[in-house]
């Protein structure tokens, strides 16, 4: 069984250090701040940034976020 997993990027929180990009360019690109890429992007404005993204990528998702300095990067199965 696939999961679809929510990723919120609280893009108030990010300090655009290119962590989560850097891990995890399937999903992230820096741009200010970070985001979601539009291939799995839901929402995007000033404040959030989510998406949802298939079970394959939770490894890269998660490194993504355990490695974020300031917590902007959070995870939920769907």
């Amino acid at each position: 069984m696939t999961m679809t997993l929510r990723v919120i990027v609280d893009r108030e929180t990010c300090i655009a250090c290119g962590v989560a990009p850097t891990l995890c360019s399937e999903v992230f690109v820096l741009e200010g701040k970070n985001r979601i890429v539009d291939k799995y992007s839901k929402e995007l404005s000033d404040s959030l940034s989510v998406g949802e993204v298939p079970d394959e990528l939770k490894e890269c998702v998660e490194n993504a976020a355990m490695s974020c300095p300031v917590e902007a990067i959070k995870i939920e199965e769907i």
